[in-house]
């Protein structure tokens, strides 16, 4: 059995030292006994306001419906309300007030019991001695928002749904590695692994784990799941257990949620309606947080520290939330060729790059890149540099930032020299060229002032060293989606280059790690949805994902973990930039946020009130 489930994830410059004091011991990932509330995270290190208050009352002040409208305000809109078919975080959070997991996981790492009536463990019978199962008892009389009951046949169906290769669940790797799935009665499940599982609150828990209702979907499995009429219906308004149920959603623009009658406790939510509004920009939702009080929550405020800073002290409307997190900024390389002329086999498996396949022109890339200057100039105290993937206890690589076995630090002479041992020789105007092809690349990411700000200086690393970057962006609405009409998605990646953030949603990282595998490539077989959008295929690596899956050893699995984040970073198809914590505001009379970096940060909103 593993033995760790709280997970405190550490900063990794001197900047951080007060995020660094308060590291420590590792628990179980399957504890013996059932997991008990713990304190919110230590206060992280900034000179801003405090973050959200850790003193959370049990219920919300006040009856069911006692509040008015809770504003919400993500400047990335959400276009899809089904997060098994999303690909953005916008998606996933908007999804969480309507659809539910089993389990949430809490700030400590630990699993909190959602549609489950308890966490399943050795001591309560509910993980089998020998590892192979995991048996959820299910909370009952619970009903979906149209009055009919929620039963195990919900859950198998919702393992059926995303186990079907063809419906092209993004949360695919969250349901890899079971041999079944069965309802052993109307309010129990049971779970069996193809081998002994350490991890074994990876399916059904956190944002990957969200429930779908059997009568709306069951038409949805395979192809349907996104093209036939009635399912793009359902997507788009998915009947759900949450404290929350769909009164409008204007896609791309504002989801209008109002309280779910037959939500199973009688005293939530304390909100009568929600507007969850997306678009704009991430400094006009600080400001909008800040200074104008016009939101009372605004997520994601991926925005320069000097800046954010200024409008904290001066705002006075809202504090910040700094929480750290796993996630990471990073730049992928396409390791297919995302040339038009293809055609239909543009981005695919047999179309390979024309020179992202020399791995000397990838790592020359990689090495010109200055992490110190973008994380200290940009991020401030909500980023530091890293060329880590996997930055959290206790599976942070041995390397580590600027020491050990990798170094971090810009090289631009050693950059040049990987391009001149690659046949890439400057030619006019100092542009590199090879075979009368010049060194030119695509490079796009979503609108966002500090993303354009961090290409512009990538931009000039690589000019330093002869390659050519046409800079691109586009609307995170369309970027951060699975818009069948858009070129620019995430997963379809029709470019060189792209850029974002992503992260795992529990304190393991199995199934994020094992998303890079070759069975999780997007392609258009499965709607551009599947994980592995950079395409990167490397049979050592899919044989270090099975075994990580199969691993009981502590010492076995850290070891697994740091073999894959070594694997992705020196193959160089993945390069890691800035380490950034989970940065939001919330409005000073907001109650009952319990920021978790683990889950959605609309995980606890049945529990939010004024």
């Amino acid at each position: 059995m593993s033995k760790y489930r709280f997970f405190k994830l550490c900063s990794l410059t001197a900047a951080a030292s007060m995020l660094l004091a308060a590291c420590g011991s590792t628990a179980p990932t399957a504890p013996t006994a059932a997991p008990k509330a713990t304190d919110a995270p230590a206060k992280p290190a900034a000179t801003t306001a405090a973050p959200a208050a850790t003193a959370v009352p049990a219920k919300p002040a006040g009856k069911r419906g006692a509040g008015d409208t809770l504003r919400i305000l993500y400047w990335q809109a959400p276009t899809i309300l089904n997060a098994h078919l999303a690909s953005g975080t916008k998606d996933f959070d908007a999804s969480r007030l309507i659809l539910e997991p089993l389990a949430a996981i809490g700030p400590d790492g630990s699993p909190v019991p959602t549609l489950a009536a308890e966490i399943p463990t050795l001591a309560n019978g509910g993980i089998a001695k020998d590892q192979t199962s995991i048996t959820w008892k299910l909370k009952k009389d619970v009903k979906w928002s149209d009055g009919t009951p929620f039963t195990a046949d919900d859950v198998v169906f919702t393992y059926n749904y995303c186990a079907n290769k063809e419906t092209g669940c993004s949360t695919a790797s969250a349901f890899a590695g079971l041999k079944s799935v069965e309802a052993v009665d109307a309010s129990t499940v049971k779970i069996t692994f193809d081998k002994p599982s350490a991890a074994p609150y990876r399916t059904f828990v956190s944002t990957q784990g969200y429930i779908l209702q059997k009568k709306q979907f069951a038409n949805c499995i395979g192809a349907n799941a996104a093209k036939d009429s009635a399912c793009q219906a359902a997507n788009n308004a998915p009947v759900g257990t949450g404290p929350f149920k769909l009164k409008e959603f204007k896609s791309g623009d504002t989801v209008t949620y109002v309280m779910n009658e037959n939500y199973r406790d009688p005293d939530k939510p304390f909100f009568k309606e929600v507007v969850f509004k997306g678009g704009g920009d991430a400094p006009s939702a600080a400001r909008a947080a800040f200074q104008t009080g016009d939101t009372d929550y605004a997520w994601n405020l991926q925005v320069e520290w000097a800046v954010l800073d200024q409008l904290v002290k001066t705002g006075g409307k809202a504090v910040l939330v700094n929480t750290p997190t796993s996630n990471v900024e990073r730049v992928m390389f396409n390791a297919t060729d995302p040339s038009a002329a293809l055609g239909d086999k543009r981005g695919e498996v047999g179309s390979p790059h024309p020179f992202f396949t020399d791995k000397k022109v990838r790592q020359a890339l990689a090495m010109a890149i200055d992490r110190k200057t973008i994380a200290e100039q940009l991020y401030g105290q909500t980023g530091d540099p890293t060329c880590e993937l996997i930055t959290t206890d206790p599976f942070i690589s041995p390397s580590k930032l600027y020491g050990g076995l990798r170094k971090c630090e810009p090289n631009i002479e050693g950059a040049k020299k990987l391009l001149d041992e690659a046949g890439w020789k400057a030619g006019a105007g100092g542009i590199r060229e090879k075979d009368g092809k010049k060194l030119k690349v695509t490079f796009l990411t979503s609108t966002n002032t500090l993303r354009q700000k961090e290409q512009a200086l990538i931009k000039d690393a690589w000019a330093a060293i002869g390659v050519d970057t046409e800079l691109l962006n586009v609307s995170s609405t369309v970027f951060f989606s699975t818009d069948a009409g858009s070129n620019d998605t995430i997963g379809k990646f029709f470019n060189d280059v792209q850029m974002y953030t992503n992260n795992y949603t529990t304190p393991d990282p199995t199934d994020y790690l094992c998303d890079f595998t070759t069975g999780q490539i997007s392609a258009k077989s499965n709607g551009w949805r599947s994980g592995n959008n950079v395409r990167y295929s490397n049979p050592e690596y899919d044989k270090l994902c099975d075994q990580l899956r199969a691993a009981a050893d502590d010492a076995a699995r850290k070891d697994i973990v740091v073999k894959m984040n070594d694997l992705l970073v020196t193959d160089a198809f993945v390069v890691p930039l800035v380490a950034r914590k989970r940065v939001s505001a919330m409005a000073k009379d907001l109650k009952g946020v319990k920021g978790t970096p683990w889950d959605s940060e609309m995980w606890d909103i049945a529990d939010w009130s004024r």
